[in-house]
């Protein structure tokens, strides 16, 4: 198919454009098959270029100019007179809200037909990231940072009581893991194929996480299928057993409440019964995700742009959003978790139903919480990779729009932004102990839903080989490691420590996080700028330091 094809004009002269923290400027948009870019009649002198991914939704209104003579040029005054003007607002998934004043109805009615059509292409191949070629990043390299190979290879006190198994060398295990994976060394791959058929999705328990202080690891899996008939499985209790061999007991958190569970069974799925898996004990954490959580997010940024400025009412729409308690309930649950692990020296398996959205969110914050390799720069981008990409979050389903969008999809749900939110508050709250800084979560917030680069594409491992995604495309995680880069998302403050992080989960130290929700504000603007001049001025102070 040709992008052509969905281009009825390709380019607009003399058109308005307004948008945030901006003056007005006028000139002409041109519409290719993956962008917008507008430049100003003062010789291109200002440009912008928009993703055409990065388009949640478009809304398009016509005006009647018969008669009016306005400010126009000359050139443009007669078209104006005799037809029509068109206005197209564009509201963006980073929040941004642009608008487009185009003379001429049909062909404000063009453009806004070619963006509407061009935004919502689904074909992966056709997609920006195929054909983004940066002249600092090669396609010779290796796709991102690491694999489950090098990870395992690296982590030497594993060896004794963990493999790596390639049982889902060709994907036909688990679709949403990657090839290989860590379990127990006494649990052969037979037993793992058993096991996979007893738990949703194929995914059963896998190591994500070891404690180097006291031994102790975070397994992550799906919910186990007993069904009504409390149907059980050996292999998988015997799965569990190893990894808890020698302790007294583990714990099991499911991101459901009990009557989720009991509900789940009556559809095939299901809990480890405490009769059939004596030595772990559950814990139930709910954590809303998939529609509940779309619709926070909805009802946030609704508040968000109130231009009321009646505080009591901005409060209430920020409260009846109930954002801030899932980021509460998310810091909280993996709080518990980090305790388990670091604090009372306990084995932790973590689900929910599927396992790819609330298990991956605690998983990460936990490890956050406990792991000092896991706050530096590149340490938290090989931890995204391993939870998030290589564990099979489906970004393409959950991140397909974002709170503007007319449609909506079952599958969609900001649990990936949720993550990120949280992890701003852990800056927020320990300024010094992460060696990243607020720009590095705004720029992930911004590429999961519309980016230039593969990192984020398909649905898990599988999709993005078969489609080619890692060789066709560059990864986002390691542009972000180059020199120019990695200055400016480092945290100039950071002073590494070996203690864990425990953050406050009490209303009072929860904020809304304005450098996201409010980033086209002028307020947010203001703060952009003070985090920059303390950046020139912790290097400056470095650099005469050392000279």
């Amino acid at each position: 198919m040709e992008f052509s094809e969905h281009i009825k004009t390709a380019n607009v002269e003399d058109v308005l454009l307004q948008q945030p923290l901006q003056p007005p400027i006028r000139g002409t948009l041109c519409i290719t098959g993956h962008h917008l870019l507008f430049s100003d009649r003062e010789e291109g002198s200002r440009q912008v270029l928009l993703l055409l991914r990065n388009i949640d939704a478009t809304e398009k209104s016509v005006e009647n100019l018969v008669g009016y003579s306005g400010f126009f040029s000359n050139a443009s005054q007669s078209e104006r007179m005799s037809g029509s003007s068109g206005t197209i607002t564009i509201k963006c998934k980073d929040l941004r809200i642009l608008q487009l004043d185009i003379p001429g109805m049909e062909q404000c009615l063009n453009i806004a037909h070619s963006i509407e059509t061009l935004s919502c292409l689904d074909n992966v191949p056709e997609m920006y990231p195929f054909f983004h070629r940066p002249t600092d990043l090669s396609l010779e390299s290796q796709w991102g940072l690491s694999t489950p190979e090098i990870h395992f290879s690296q982590m030497k006190e594993l060896h004794k009581r963990w493999r790596l198994s390639s049982v889902n060398r060709d994907y036909l295990v688990c679709p949403s893991y990657p090839p290989a994976v860590i379990v127990p060394n006494t649990v052969d791959d037979d037993t793992l194929k058993k096991v996979a058929k007893f738990r949703q999705g194929g995914r059963f328990p896998v190591l994500c996480y070891y404690h180097r202080k006291n031994g102790m690891v975070i397994m992550r899996s799906s919910q186990p299928l007993t069904g009504a008939n409390k149907k059980r499985c050996s292999e998988d209790e015997l799965l569990l057993q190893a990894v808890i061999d020698g302790s007294d007991k583990g714990y099991i958190i499911d991101t459901r409440s009990s009557q989720q569970v009991q509900q789940a069974r009556m559809t095939g799925g299901g809990f480890e019964s405490k009769a059939c898996y004596e030595r772990w004990k559950r814990l139930h954490r709910q954590m809303e995700k998939g529609k509940a959580l779309q619709e926070s997010l909805i009802k946030l940024v609704e508040a968000c742009g109130d231009e009321s400025h009646n505080m009591d009412r901005w409060l209430s729409k920020l409260e009846n959003s109930k954002w801030l308690s899932h980021v509460q309930t998310a810091l909280s649950t993996a709080g518990l978790l980090a305790e388990c692990v670091e604090r009372d020296g306990h084995s932790v398996l973590v689900h929910g139903s599927d396992g790819t959205d609330c298990s991956l969110l605690i998983s990460t914050l936990a490890q956050l919480i406990m792991d000092p390799c896991c706050r530096t720069l590149e340490g938290f981008l090989a931890l995204l990779e391993r939870e998030w990409v290589q564990a099979g979050h489906p970004f393409q389903q959950r991140c397909a729009h974002s709170a503007y969008s007319h449609t909506r999809l079952q599958q969609e749900s900001p649990v990936f932004l949720l993550m990120l939110d949280c992890v701003w508050q852990l800056w927020r709250q320990f300024p010094l102990a992460l060696g990243f800084s607020e720009a590095l979560l705004l720029r992930l917030a911004t590429e999961a839903y519309a980016s230039d680069f593969g990192t984020f594409l398909c649905n898990n491992d599988q999709e993005r080989c078969a489609l080619g995604v890692k060789d066709k495309t560059h990864c986002l995680f390691q542009a972000l490691l180059r020199p120019i880069e990695r200055d400016f998302y480092s945290n100039p403050l950071y002073e590494p420590t070996e203690l864990a992080i425990w953050p406050s989960v009490h209303p009072q130290s929860l904020q809304l996080w304005r450098g996201f929700f409010l980033r086209w504000t002028q307020e947010a603007r203001h703060l952009e700028e003070v985090q920059e001049e303390v950046r020139n001025m912790v290097n400056e102070w470095g650099r005469l330091a050392f000279s």
